[in-house]
């Protein structure tokens, strides 16, 4: 069974449809790159996935967990790092991931074994007892990162992981992710087509709000002439573009 599974998802704001009938699968041991211009529904769909927005019509199953008929169970089953994830500034970096470890159910002993192992994972131990105000872009975006992950979810939504952070951050967050998607079922919105090619074994390319492709980074790349993944990405979303 797909540990994520999304089937038909739609949404309209006013008269434009953002996202149209999108259909999309997510195995165990599987990290899969969800890709698009600008305004291509990425976030939209991700955000309808995790229970943050409606979906017009459509559903999405967590771990088997409809989203919208057993949503609690399908959100303590998820793992959702959003862009520009709202943190609690006001709190220490290790409160704040006690408070996320009391909402997903942790018991006080499992609490502090899983605020440990997060904040290991996210390379943020140094800064656990600070508040998050005090810290910079880069470490507040691996808090959210540690808050993602602090319950040790099974199926884990990456909305540009890599954001904010400099060259050394992105190169362990890369890691990172490589290393827990040998047992949770990852799906990556991203930008850095790089990164692509460096940790997913499936790109699903989405343009003006449909599915356009979904393929291995090698075999989307070899769409274009030069055999490069960010030659065939422009290509096929201006093609799209232009119908």
């Amino acid at each position: 069974m797909d540990a994520l599974k999304v089937e038909s998802l739609s949404r309209s704001f006013g008269s434009r449809q953002a996202v149209r009938k999108v259909s999309l699968s997510v195995a165990r041991g599987e990290t899969v790159a969800f890709l698009g211009p600008n305004g291509a529904g990425k976030s939209t769909t991700l955000r309808m996935i995790a229970g943050y927005l409606e979906p017009d019509e459509g559903d999405a199953w967590i771990n088997g967990a409809s989203i919208q008929s057993d949503r609690t169970r399908a959100q303590l089953a998820l793992g959702y790092l959003a862009e520009g994830a709202p943190l609690y500034l006001d709190l220490s970096v290790k409160d704040f991931l006690a408070f996320l470890g009391r909402t997903h159910g942790l018991r006080r002993g499992e609490a502090r074994d899983r605020i440990a192992s997060a904040a290991e994972d996210a390379a943020i131990t140094d800064v656990l007892s600070r508040p998050i105000e005090t810290l910079s872009k880069g470490y507040r975006r691996r808090v959210a990162l540690a808050g993602a992950i602090v319950h040790d979810p099974p199926v884990l939504i990456l909305d540009e992981p890599t954001d904010g952070l400099d060259p050394n951050q992105k190169i362990a967050m890369r890691a990172l992710i490589r290393r827990m998607g040998e047992a949770k079922a990852i799906l990556i919105s991203t930008h850095q087509l790089d990164e692509v090619e460096a940790m997913c074994s499936r790109a699903i390319l989405i343009d003006r709000g449909e599915i356009i492709a979904d393929t291995t980074p090698a075999e989307l790349a070899a769409r274009a002439p030069g055999g490069r993944l960010e030659d065939a990405f422009h290509a096929l979303t201006q093609r799209e573009a232009a119908v």
